[in-house]
């Protein structure tokens, strides 16, 4: 029996589901803040930056960070269509098999590696790797051959294994550590975002009702059930009804939704004047994500050039674990070939990028509402570098970026030479002060409606359903319990497959 379905969020998650409603026949209104994503940086990789405070970006800001001396962090977030996967960098990164069995001892029952890997191949469409890890004629291109490759990366390439990092021709098969040229989303030259794939294609299915410029505020609740949501849609607020709703806006903004809908923590409802539906301390909880410092090199030989049309100005990332103990990669250094320098700092135009890379913190933070006021922003508190651990690994991650500088392959190829951090960082203290200084996200926030059984758990992991409330189901990463070792695009398309699998099963 056919159903409507709201869903809100037209992002990685929310496309996928859409898709696979579709496909079996449902009816489908797809809900996206943002509008429609016709700017032509979205779909050029060479103009990535341009995108960052654009229109087509929430523009998000972290509350200040005492772990990174103080400041408000920007967090860039889709706004589009899209969503993120129309403003990052389109690296396609699955994460090692330990991530998922992890999860399933964080309570997230049925997402362990042999549970999930099916559902990876099914998403892919790539020649990379062997049939038995990889997907061929899934709907999502991931390819590492699909751009031009920069002659800079090339010798950062030879540079890294120089310094002792094994290449890795497959980081998404059996191992991912080494250095590796990424995987990447892209078709024809231009970014395939999931709503490109899955969605776009079926635009003029008179069973989808695409709205852009709709910005949900709250979920319609009847007697314990959600059965539809309010929404501004062109400044008007509007009731939207439906047989289910699935909240895909994201790690920072379905727990916002929850949260004003009277479904969170009871202590911070009650003292905003809502009212609640169910008392889910666990929303807003466990926010993380990975974090980026940038040790910036110039050429002095030969000039790095502009990105040509299409050309993705990072092209190579590695993985490597110096966390004692750890079974999974604490490190994921990612390469440009611009300088990502942020407004302190006085970098040549021709320089590059290695950025330091944190991928299993263990700093864990807040989202919070700031008033029951549905326009007012929410506090997000990620509480970052707040362990020793995480600061440890970023101090050893800067290293070995510092050491790749200095290998044959760029000081004789281009004659690299070290800009930031500089030579009066040498001591550990002085680069973990650095590091709070200049560090910057990694677009990978996670977990603040996490999936699980316990009583800080917000949705049921066989399901994806809000525990204690009927109607209404998670689907993004919000409900990763821990992030991944790598970036989470690919887990987040991995959440809407089996999301709508989900609720393919009880239709």
């Amino acid at each position: 029996m056919s159903r409507h379905i709201i869903v809100v969020g037209a992002g990685s998650a929310g496309s996928v589901v859409t898709r696979r409603l579709l496909d079996a026949g449902h009816e489908v209104t797809l809900l996206e803040a943002g509008r429609k994503d016709e700017n032509p940086a979205i779909h050029d990789m060479g103009r990535m930056g341009e995108l960052w405070h654009s229109e087509d970006d929430w523009d998000y800001y972290t509350t200040p960070q005492e772990g990174a001396a103080n400041r408000e962090l920007h967090w860039p977030r889709g706004k589009v269509q899209g969503g993120s996967h129309s403003l990052n960098a389109v690296i396609w990164v699955r994460g090692p098999r330990e991530d998922y069995d992890r999860w399933v001892e964080e309570g997230a029952t049925g997402w362990g590696w042999d549970q999930v890997l099916p559902v990876f191949k099914r998403i892919e469409n790539t020649t990379v790797g062997s049939d038995e890890l990889r997907g061929r004629d899934g709907l999502l291109d991931v390819s590492e051959t699909a751009y031009e490759r920069h002659p800079l990366f090339e010798s950062l390439y030879e540079a890294a294994q120089q310094a002792g990092i094994p290449a890795n021709e497959d980081y998404n098969g059996a191992e991912i550590d080494g250095v590796g040229w990424e995987q990447l989303n892209i078709r024809d030259g231009k970014r395939l975002s999931t709503f490109r794939a899955y969605v776009f294609p079926e635009l003029d299915n008179p069973r989808l009702h695409s709205v852009t410029g709709a910005h949900v505020t709250r979920l319609l609740i009847e007697d314990g059930r959600v059965v539809g949501v309010e929404a501004v849609v062109d400044g008007e607020t509007r009731e939207i009804r439906a047989d289910e709703v699935v909240l895909s806006a994201g790690a920072l903004d379905t727990p916002r939704i929850l949260l004003l809908s009277g479904i969170g923590p009871r202590e911070d409802l009650e003292a905003l004047g809502i009212d609640v539906v169910a008392d889910l301390p666990g929303v807003g909880a466990n926010l993380h994500d990975h974090l980026l410092a940038p040790v910036i090199a110039k050429t002095t030989t030969r000039e790095i050039g502009a990105p040509g049309p299409g050309q993705p100005i990072s092209q190579m990332h590695h993985f490597s674990t110096f966390r004692e103990g750890s079974n999974v990669p604490d490190t994921q250094p990612i390469y440009f070939m611009v300088p990502m320098a942020d407004e302190t700092m006085t970098v040549p135009e021709s320089a590059f990028t290695i950025h330091a890379g944190l991928v299993r913190p263990t700093s864990r933070g807040t989202l919070k509402l700031a008033s029951a006021d549905a326009a007012e922003r929410v506090l997000m508190d990620p509480r970052l570098l707040t362990t020793e651990e995480d600061v440890a690994s970023m101090v050893a991650s800067v290293k070995q970026c510092r050491d790749i500088v200095r290998q044959q392959a760029l000081v004789e190829g281009w004659g690299a030479e070290e800009v930031y951090p500089g030579a009066e960082v040498q001591t550990d203290e002085e680069i973990a002060q650095y590091v709070r200084e200049h560090c910057v996200t990694y677009h990978h926030q996670v977990g603040t409606a996490r999936m699980g059984t316990d009583a800080d758990a917000v949705v049921d992991p066989a399901t994806l359903k809000v525990h204690g409330v009927e109607g209404v189901r998670v689907v993004d990463a919000s409900v990763m319990p821990s992030v991944t070792s790598g970036n989470t695009n690919a887990p987040s398309v991995l959440i809407g497959e089996r999301g709508a699998d989900f609720i393919l099963a009880d239709a």
